[in-house]
């Protein structure tokens, strides 16, 4: 995960958490975990993509994923992790973007843990390199309880936290020897 740093003031990032999905040597692609878009809701997908769902989950969230692929839909989620569009991230993790886990979510079949957003977060190559060099962002393992479980305006002092970090106490400078 990436925990945004307190003088990231760019507001696609500032207090973001971010869950990496991959990260080579062609870039970074990841999702913002503690963004909630205020006009947009789950039926509002279900129902633009003519997917029949149960009232109950037609008021899940959507979340803003990230700046890149606005207009795309991206689920980050736990198990079962192998749908048609898949990525694994790790053995209790993947990011999907098919119809078939919207059809499964709609029905109150999908994965116990997930995400719905739109878009996601992008780096080109050795950019986030440089902005980790540049103290934009400090690294944390991947944390369950951060990107599903804690309320979302809790995320980011949570992740923090989790590393022993006082977000209170958190200053944006840096020494570098």
């Amino acid at each position: 995960m990436l925990i945004a740093m307190p003088e990231l003031m760019d507001p696609n990032f500032y207090q973001a958490v971010t869950c990496m999905s991959e990260h080579t040597r062609d870039g970074a692609v990841g999702i913002v975990v503690n963004r909630v878009h205020n006009a947009v809701t789950s039926s509002m997908i279900f129902k633009e993509l003519d997917i029949k769902y149960i009232d109950s989950f037609g008021d899940l969230p959507v979340h803003i994923g990230g700046p890149v692929h606005i207009n795309e839909i991206f689920i980050l989620h736990s198990a079962p992790l192998q749908w048609e569009g898949s990525l694994v991230i790790n053995n209790n993790l993947a990011l999907s973007n098919s119809r078939d886990i919207l059809e499964a979510i709609a029905r109150g079949e999908g994965p116990s843990s997930f995400l719905i957003t739109l878009g996601c977060a992008g780096w080109g190559p050795g950019q986030l390199e440089l902005e980790l060099s540049n103290n934009v962002w400090l690294t944390a393992p991947y944390e369950k309880e951060v990107v599903f479980d804690i309320p979302i305006e809790q995320r980011w002092k949570t992740a923090l936290r989790k590393i022993g970090v006082d977000p209170e106490l958190l200053s944006g400078e840096a020494g570098h020897a």
